[in-house]
């Protein structure tokens, strides 16, 4: 059986909303987005010893900036 989604909101995310700023906020979004997914697939390659892909990985994610968030944030 399919789960009903006749509870979830109809608004559009901030990232897809225009206006001042709008294209800002969704490259911040993708930006973001795209981080976590390096950094996911940092944390695998790790896992599995990977040290090419690691350092791959590791560039990638310089070259966005970097994660500025603090741990638990």
């Amino acid at each position: 059986m399919a789960f009903p989604t006749s509870h979830r909101p109809a608004a559009t995310p901030a990232c897809q909303t225009s206006g001042p700023g709008s294209t800002t906020t969704r490259a911040y979004a993708e930006g973001g987005h795209q981080l976590e997914k390096l950094e996911f697939a940092l944390a695998v390659a790790m896992t599995r010893g990977d040290a090419q892909r690691i350092e791959q990985l590791r560039t990638q994610i310089a070259e966005l900036g970097g994660n500025r968030e603090e741990p638990g944030t």
